[in-house]
């Protein structure tokens, strides 16, 4: 295993950022993509979770107005739908972390995970709530239930929220922006969390490479932010439902045929 250089943060960064909102998860090609360069260890791990942070200031700028504006309800649902993953990854997390944050779950994570997107896709439903304004507290504590799949690294938390928001009734893009607003919560704690409980790990010397990282996933999430919203108008999600089956298998068929040593313990 080699030390991260200022490039390994720059690549990291970009997959954070092009990842992190979309149906795809972005801890999942964290964890392929550290495998491929060589920096398995529990040092990146916190890594991959830390940079998650400069996507999530990239939701705050692009909604800046929104959270400058006081709205009880809205800090409500927040609260409701983030209470439940925090529950289950403190009890969890270390589990997870030691048993599923590798290359060949998360590649089992990414085929089921697309399955059910098709599914989804095919079922007939209706949208009873079109706005994030018009949540009640029950829809973002069942939005906060989903996300709790998203511990499971390969599932996707944006693909959870989203996903588990229209089963529950919202429109494809009230869903969208509410799994926006949610990141904000959901990766501050996360971050702040991981880095307090491994500050053993890093040094001072260790900054240039969280900056890097978290400016690419900045840069790279607003992009994204951007282009989502509009996508969300007038496609599904099917395309993604399709990545993530094929990608997955090409995972799996590598590592069976033994043509990349994908790290699997």
């Amino acid at each position: 295993m080699r030390e991260a250089t200022l490039l390994d943060a720059l690549i990291l960064g970009v997959v954070e950022g092009l990842t992190e909102f979309l149906p795809v998860s972005s801890t999942g090609h964290l964890i392929l993509a550290g495998d491929l360069l060589g920096m398995e260890s529990d040092r990146f791990n916190v890594f991959y979770v830390a940079i998650q942070t400069g996507a999530m200031l990239a939701v705050l700028w692009e909604y800046r107005a929104r959270f400058l504006k006081v709205d009880l309800a809205l800090w409500r649902n927040l609260a409701m739908a983030f209470t439940p993953a925090v529950a289950l990854g403190l009890a969890f997390g270390a589990y997870i972390k030691a048993y599923l944050f590798k290359p060949v779950p998360v590649a089992l994570a990414f085929i089921f995970g697309g399955l059910v997107i098709l599914w989804l896709e095919r079922a007939p439903r209706a949208a009873r709530i079109d706005s994030v304004d018009s949540m009640s507290a029950l829809d973002a504590l069942k939005v906060g239930l989903a996300q709790c799949f998203a511990l499971i690294p390969g599932t996707s938390r944006s693909g959870a929220t989203i996903i588990g928001g229209m089963l529950f009734g919202l429109s494809r893009r009230a869903a969208t922006e509410f799994s926006f607003f949610l990141a904000v919560p959901t990766l501050i704690a996360a971050g702040a969390y991981d880095l307090w409980s491994h500050r053993d790990l890093f040094s001072a010397a260790d900054l240039p490479l969280f900056s890097v990282g978290g400016a690419a996933a900045f840069a790279s999430a607003f992009l994204v932010i951007r282009w989502l919203v509009r996508y969300v108008a007038t496609h599904d999600f099917r395309p993604f439902a399709w990545y993530r089956i094929a990608f997955g298998l090409v995972v799996l068929a590598t590592a069976w045929l033994g043509w990349v040593d994908w790290t699997v313990g």
